[in-house]
């Protein structure tokens, strides 16, 4: 069973040591990700329909919004896996041109070789991770930022999208797609919140579809399961009251148990299993 040993939450984003037994759905995300092979087998991710290995030396870096999945071979070992979901905003803080992470051509490739020092500092986190009691948050910024820096400097076009003047990525071009996004993250418990959402664009349900993934490169589900996983994210760290069930229901699964199979397509652990292992760095989500 695959389940979450560590989860670090804060303004740099989500730090998540997963041992992995199961494949993943295909989902997609607004930050940048990147996955490090923390031990156990070799294994494999699919990253907009590429094959890529995840390996002691081979890392798996996903840009913005790219549709990806974990790909588990079947009869495969476990594999422990260091997953990081990086918050563009928190890179700008410490350089404002570093907000491009959120640009969906920020990394150019989704597989690389980590040189000897970058595995050394990916294994520092590892080994804060492994640790027990609550790590600081300023040690896990601080390894953190230094990791991503190495990884950006030689992996990611950054400095060729501020000499074309590119943009902050900041929402999609058609603004009947982005009147559609704006519906999608905001009516999670509408039974047919992709349907009301292609309403809202003008659109008929199968040119809201073309056009969506024309625009966006993945499909209106994604974006819908996204914003889901993020109010999930956000109810597991700081609600101490309220149930399961009713953060179900305001997601819009008609039973918990919808819900829970959801999550763990989607992260791999359980929401009551991931909930016991997070710690949280944002003291306004203790209030």
């Amino acid at each position: 069973m695959s389940v979450a040993q560590r989860v670090f939450h804060g303004k740099f984003g989500r730090v998540a040591l997963l041992d992995m037994d199961r494949p993943l759905v295909t989902h997609s995300h607004h930050e940048c990700h990147v996955l490090i092979k923390a031990s156990g087998a070799d294994t494999f991710f699919n990253v907009n329909g590429r094959q890529v290995p995840l390996t002691d030396r081979c890392a798996v870096l996903v840009n913005a919004w790219q549709p990806h999945y974990y790909d588990f071979q079947s009869g495969a070992e476990q594999t422990q896996i260091l997953a990081l979901y990086i918050e563009p905003a928190w890179l700008a803080e410490a350089q404002q041109s570093l907000a491009l992470s959120a640009h969906p051509g920020f990394f150019v490739q989704p597989c690389i070789e980590l040189s000897s020092k970058n595995r050394a500092m990916a294994d520092q986190l590892i080994a804060e991770a492994c640790s027990v009691g609550l790590v600081p948050r300023e040690r896990i910024e601080f390894l953190l930022f230094d990791f991503l820096i190495g990884l950006i400097e030689d992996y990611s076009q950054w400095r060729q999208l501020r000499r074309l003047g590119a943009q902050v990525f900041q929402g999609f071009r058609d603004t009947r797609i982005r009147r559609a996004c704006d519906y999608l993250q905001s009516h999670l418990d509408d039974p047919d919140c992709i349907g009301n959402a292609a309403q809202t664009a003008g659109l008929s349900r199968a040119h809201f579809f073309t056009l969506f993934r024309k625009d966006t490169g993945m499909t209106p589900a994604l974006m819908l399961n996204d914003a889901r996983m993020r109010r999930a994210f956000l109810w597991l760290e700081r609600e101490r009251s309220g149930t399961l069930g009713q953060l179900a229901e305001s997601l819009g699964f008609s039973e918990q148990g919808h819900f829970t199979r959801f999550f763990r397509q989607h992260i791999g652990a359980s929401p009551s299993q991931y909930r016991r292992v997070v710690d949280s760095y944002n003291p306004s989500l203790r209030e």
